[in-house]
C-alpha cells in the first residue's frame, strides 16, 4: 500500500492555500527542478516528478477535496463512497446506516478491490483522469516534435503537433490512473502554455513583427535580411518606403494544426529610423535636399 505522500509540503505551500498561490508555487518550482536545466541530476528529476505529481492533485478542485479528505486514498474517494452506500443498503435494510460497522465496510470494501466475492456484482470503475500542464516556446511548436512527459512516476512518450495553441487542452486516452475490479484506465489531459520570447507576435496563424530600416534605405530602397523561425529570408525595400509600410509575405506565418504543409501569412511592418548626431556637413546637406524641394 502507498504511503501517504503530503503534497502540501512538497509545493512549500499551506493547506488553505488558494488556487492561484499554488500554481504561483508549481510554476517556481517545476522551472527551478526541470531536466532540461539539470542535466544527469537524478535528484532534481525525481523531485521534479514529485512536483508535478503534487500539482495535477492540488489544482484540481475536485481531487484536492478528495485528497484533503481520504489522503493516500484519494484517488478511491468515489468506491469508497458507494461502498459505504452498497453496504448499508444490503442484507440489513431493516437496520439504519448508524448501525454500519467499521468491520462491515472494511471487509466489503477489501472484497471490492481485491477481486474476493460474487464477481457478477463486482462493479468497474474508470481510472482517475490525470491533468498536467506542459510549458513550451513558440519556437518550439513550429515544428511537429516528439517529447517525454513524466506523470505519475511514468514516462510517456507523446507527438506535439506544429501550430499548437496557448491554452489548448489534448487528451490522451488510457494514460490516467488505472481501472478498479478490471474497468477502464482514465485520461490524460494535457493543457499547453506557450510563452513568446520571440520578435513575432503571433495571431491565430499568422505572424506580424516591426522591422528597423534607416532613413536611406527607405528612400533609396534596397534589401535587408529578415531571420524567421523557417531561416532567413531576403526582402526588397522599395524606394520611397514610408513609416509604418505594411507588407504581407503569403505562407511564411505559423503552420495550421494538424494541415501538413499549410502556413499563415507573416506581415511586417517597416519603422523608419530618423539619423541622429548630425553632423554640420549632414545638415547641410539636408538644407540644400530642401531647397530642391
Amino acid at each position: 500500500m502507498r504511503a501517504f505522500i503530503d503534497y502540501y509540503k512538497i509545493l512549500g505551500i499551506e493547506k488553505n492555500s488558494t488556487e492561484s498561490e499554488i500554481k504561483k508555487a508549481y510554476r517556481k518550482l517545476a522551472r527551478k527542478y526541470h531536466p532540461d536545466l539539470n542535466i544527469n541530476d537524478k535528484e532534481a528529476e525525481k523531485k521534479f516528478k514529485e512536483i508535478n505529481e503534487a500539482n495535477e492533485v492540488l489544482s484540481n478542485v475536485e481531487n484536492r477535496k478528495k485528497y484533503d479528505k481520504y489522503g493516500k486514498d484519494w484517488q478511491h474517494a468515489d468506491e469508497i463512497e458507494k461502498a459505504k452506500q452498497q453496504q448499508s443498503n444490503r442484507a440489513y435494510k431493516q437496520q439504519s446506516s448508524s448501525n454500519f460497522s467499521e468491520s462491515d465496510y472494511s471487509d466489503f470494501f477489501e472484497s471490492m478491490f481485491s477481486g474476493r466475492g460474487n464477481k457478477r456484482n463486482t462493479i468497474r470503475y474508470k481510472g482517475q483522469d490525470y491533468n498536467a500542464e506542459l510549458h513550451l516556446d513558440l519556437s518550439d511548436v513550429y515544428k511537429t516534435h516528439k517529447r517525454t512527459l513524466t506523470i505519475n512516476n511514468k514516462n510517456i512518450r507523446l507527438t506535439i503537433p506544429a501550430g499548437i495553441k496557448n491554452g489548448q487542452v489534448i487528451k490522451i486516452n488510457g494514460k490516467g490512473g488505472h481501472g478498479i475490479n478490471g474497468g477502464p484506465n482514465g485520461d490524460l489531459f494535457i493543457h499547453f502554455l506557450i510563452d513568446n520570447h520571440s520578435k513575432f507576435k503571433r495571431d491565430n496563424n499568422n505572424l506580424q513583427t516591426t522591422v528597423d530600416i534607416d532613413l536611406y534605405l527607405a528612400v533609396l530602397g534596397g534589401e535587408i535580411t529578415l531571420d524567421t523561425f523557417d531561416g532567413k529570408v531576403k526582402l526588397k525595400v522599395k524606394p520611397e518606403t514610408q513609416n509604418g509600410t505594411k507588407i504581407k509575405l503569403k505562407g511564411k506565418g505559423f503552420p495550421v494544426y494538424k494541415k501538413e504543409d499549410e502556413f499563415g501569412d507573416l506581415y511586417i511592418i517597416y519603422n523608419v529610423m530618423l539619423p541622429t548626431k548630425l553632423t554640420a556637413k549632414e545638415k547641410e546637406l539636408f538644407k540644400q535636399l530642401t531647397n530642391l524641394r
